[in-house]
């Protein structure tokens, strides 16, 4: 029996699955992501959570015949690593993965994808309708986006297509994203820098307010939980709406999907305050086809999901190869 991996390696977690060649899960492990001190404390990580799965499946790791990962990145593809990870500590500068994943598997089929790209592909291999034309987009620690368009998902010649948070949306750069360039979407958007954002905001215009903005454990989760409560938060989460919203309409003029699924803890954990403002601004912002936008249907098992439909499918998530 054939038997294929799937790893999604985030900024905060790190999972892997084991499934037979019907896609039936028979195994999954999950660890935080090291945060050092080097980028091989997180390819330990990697293949330490794909053991355990396969462990849980009750198959020896070289029993797999092929692999998909779903990274962070930016990726170097001709290396098969993540390099510089914008959301990772300074000390992190290279995480290899395919060459150790291939080693412990004993495979040369090991297919490494931006986590996004993994997330598009999930979705249309999960999909009923399996459209050609369509993105995922996590809002989540980073934001970015894998994009299908005409049946093909756009890796980019290095694998890193679909950076979408890195697209300026400000230009007067009032904030700085974790990449070192100003005026980013996910400078602003971000889980991570939410809570960056509402400081200077009310640094700005220090009115009252419940958030914890000086406590060093301030996040975004604070500022969801406070909305509708509080003045101040309600500002925080208009303004990050609003460039979410015309990042999303930058998204539809550049690739024109039929549908957008959105992911990412940010948007999974508030999806009404998240995504129907971008909904609502649509029509203001896109003189195209404004598309479907919908919370992914995977939650956050997307960028596995797809990442294991790689391993399946010779590293393209095409269901006409199985």
């Amino acid at each position: 029996m054939a038997y294929y991996v799937g790893v999604d390696l985030g900024a905060t977690n790190v999972r892997a699955v084991v499934a037979d060649g019907e896609g039936t899960l028979l195994g999954q492990a999950r660890d935080r992501t090291p945060r050092g001190p080097t980028g091989i404390a997180v390819t330990e990580a990697v293949l330490g959570v794909v053991r355990e799965a396969c462990g849980e499946a009750g198959i020896d790791p070289s029993e797999a015949v092929a692999a998909g990962i779903g990274a962070i990145g930016p990726l170097d593809l001709a290396e098969g690593a993540v390099e510089n990870p914008a959301n990772l500590p300074d000390t992190i500068d290279r995480i290899p993965l395919t060459g150790p994943l291939s080693v412990l598997l004993d495979t040369d089929e090991v297919y490494l994808h931006n986590d996004t790209n993994a997330g598009v592909i999930g979705e249309r291999f999960h999909s009923d309708r399996n459209p050609d034309d369509m993105v995922y987009l996590t809002i989540s620690s980073g934001i970015g986006a894998g994009v299908c368009v005409d049946g093909h998902v756009l890796a980019g010649w290095d694998g890193n297509a679909g950076e979408v948070g890195h697209m300026t949306l400000d230009p007067h750069g009032f904030m700085t994203c974790g990449c070192g360039h100003d005026g980013h979407w996910e400078g602003y958007c971000s889980g991570n820098n939410i809570p960056k954002y509402a400081r200077e905001l009310h640094e700005e215009d220090p009115v009252e307010t419940s958030l914890p903005i000086d406590d060093p454990d301030f996040s975004a989760v604070d500022v969801y939980e406070h909305a509708g409560d509080d003045d101040f938060a309600d500002h925080v989460v208009k303004q990050v709406a609003h460039w979410n919203a015309m990042g999303v309409a930058n998204i539809v003029h550049s690739y024109a999907p039929l549908i957008i699924y959105v992911g990412g803890a940010v948007a999974l954990n508030n999806p009404e305050l998240v995504l129907d403002p971008i909904r609502e601004q649509m029509s203001e912002m896109v003189m195209s086809n404004i598309p479907e936008i919908q919370l992914t249907t995977l939650s956050d098992e997307v960028v596995v999901e797809g990442a294991l439909a790689s391993a399946m499918t010779a590293g393209t998530g095409d269901r006409s190869r199985l």
